[in-house]
């Protein structure tokens, strides 16, 4: 009969012991990454800055924008930005994921500031909260006016008509607000947030629900584009710009690292139309950085991916021809 080895510890016990290790730490960082509510749901926490501007206000090259290229919530205001024509009036400041010490970081000094965390406080001093993107800075009055993107994508759209081109494009028309509003309040909770909240759950029973939600909304918008070439018809609106950035980065990122994965976008008729459509509109294709996308999901989110390997796929073919609708 063959003995045990002497000073070999059991393969049981060396799996055991690496699953409790690595559990306890994945909770550790999951709690300073994703807060949770007591369920294990993913809890967004509040942007702290939502001032406005007013048309008085708005001037050339006054207010910057910050904002990095892998940042869904970020890349709503450069969207916005470049369907408004206000790539000119508006300069933007690029930030990078440092993922060693979860902050975003400046390629060279801005204001005298190395990273996003130092730029917050430099312009409020004693802030203690989270330094995110975007940021909508008044260069004037050295404040930051809003890091709220859904906010600053409205203040984009409509205290700046004077500087945009078109000046006439409406992406909040009076006349489909109410439309518009219930498209938004879905889409962001089930969709726009409700791919953070499948990724980052911390119980089967969170992710399951958030999973369920986010798929009967796109099954629902997927739907209701059948017939017409945006989610309120043929106008163009702000309900598109905040589901294009989530779309741009699903088969790329959350189908696999996120676990939505019960469909791609790919595989919708509709939605996979009409993301190609709205990525071939002038201006925005600039905006889509999907090298970056994949280097800062998979590179940085440690807790999710701790190899830090990045896929190689998958082709999105953005650029073919589209058929009407």
């Amino acid at each position: 009969m063959a003995q045990k080895s002497k000073g070999v510890l059991p393969p049981g016990l060396i799996v055991r012991t690496g699953k409790f290790v690595w559990t306890t730490m994945w909770r550790l960082m999951m709690s300073k990454l994703a807060p949770a509510d007591p369920e294990g749901a993913y809890t967004r926490p509040q942007s702290q800055f939502r001032d406005r501007v007013s048309l008085d206000q708005a001037a050339a090259n006054r207010y910057v924008l910050i904002g990095g290229m892998s940042c869904p919530w970020a890349h709503r205001t450069l969207v916005t930005r470049a369907l408004k024509g206000l790539t000119q009036a508006v300069p933007v400041i690029t930030v990078f994921p440092d993922g060693d010490q979860g902050i975003w970081t400046f390629e060279k000094p801005y204001e005298g500031c190395q990273t996003l965390p130092d730029f917050y406080t430099a312009m409020q001093p004693g802030y203690s909260g989270r330094a995110t993107v975007p940021v909508l800075w008044d260069s004037q009055t050295r404040k930051i006016i809003n890091n709220e993107s859904a906010e600053i994508i409205e203040i984009l759209n409509e205290a700046f008509n004077p500087l945009a081109e078109p000046p006439d494009l409406d992406l909040y028309p009076e006349a489909l607000r109410s439309q518009i509003d219930r498209w938004n309040d879905q889409i962001y909770r089930s969709v726009n947030n409700g791919v953070y909240r499948c990724g980052f759950a911390q119980t089967q029973a969170a992710y399951e629900t958030a999973c369920t939600e986010l798929f009967d909304t796109l099954d629902q918008a997927d739907a209701a584009l059948a017939n017409q070439r945006y989610l309120c018809g043929e106008a163009l609106t702000l309900a598109d710009v905040r589901l294009f950035t989530t779309l741009i980065r699903f088969d790329v990122a959350y189908y696999g690292l996120f676990k939505c994965n019960r469909r791609r976008i790919q595989d919708y008729a509709h939605l996979s139309r009409y993301l190609r459509d709205l990525y071939q509109l002038p201006g925005v294709a600039a905006t889509c950085d999907i090298a970056a996308v994949k280097r800062d999901y998979y590179g940085n989110l440690f807790p999710l991916n701790p190899g830090g390997i990045i896929p190689l796929g998958p082709e999105l073919d953005l650029e073919k021809s589209q058929t009407p609708t």
